[in-house]
């Protein structure tokens, strides 16, 4: 069974960090590429950051460019999402996701590219 599963998140204050880690079972990395989403309370679902299968790509939502940072360890199967200087407004269930591509410098932030889901973790940034 292919699977994603996050880690990481929890409650942390303005200005505070978090690393998200989302790692694979039943399947390798490799020639994945991946995608991080986040779905506030009362919002849509939209795309914060993605990586190529290659590690050489990525790409950021502005709200996140500046603060976060992908990555992936491919001999660990697994991506991380690096949060820095959090805000209120990124609070919420963050999803990674995976899209079979082969070897691959395209990352892309379309949810609809993507058709293995993880659960979620939820993220929470209050005083």
């Amino acid at each position: 069974q292919l699977q994603l599963v996050e880690s990481g998140g929890g409650l942390v204050q303005p200005g505070g960090s978090l690393r998200l880690s989302c790692a694979a079972s039943g399947f390798t990395l490799d020639y994945y590429g991946i995608g991080w989403f986040r779905q506030a309370p009362g919002k849509e679902r939209e795309g914060v950051s993605c990586i190529s299968s290659s590690g050489g790509s990525t790409n950021y939502a502005d709200s996140v460019k500046g603060r976060f940072t992908i990555s992936r360890d491919n001999a660990k199967n697994t991506v991380y999402l690096q949060m820095n200087s959090l805000k209120p407004e990124d609070t919420a269930i963050y999803y990674c996701a995976a899209r079979e591509v082969g070897f691959s410098t395209i990352a892309t932030m379309s949810e609809y590219e993507y058709d293995i889901w993880g659960q979620g973790t939820q993220v929470t940034v209050s005083s």
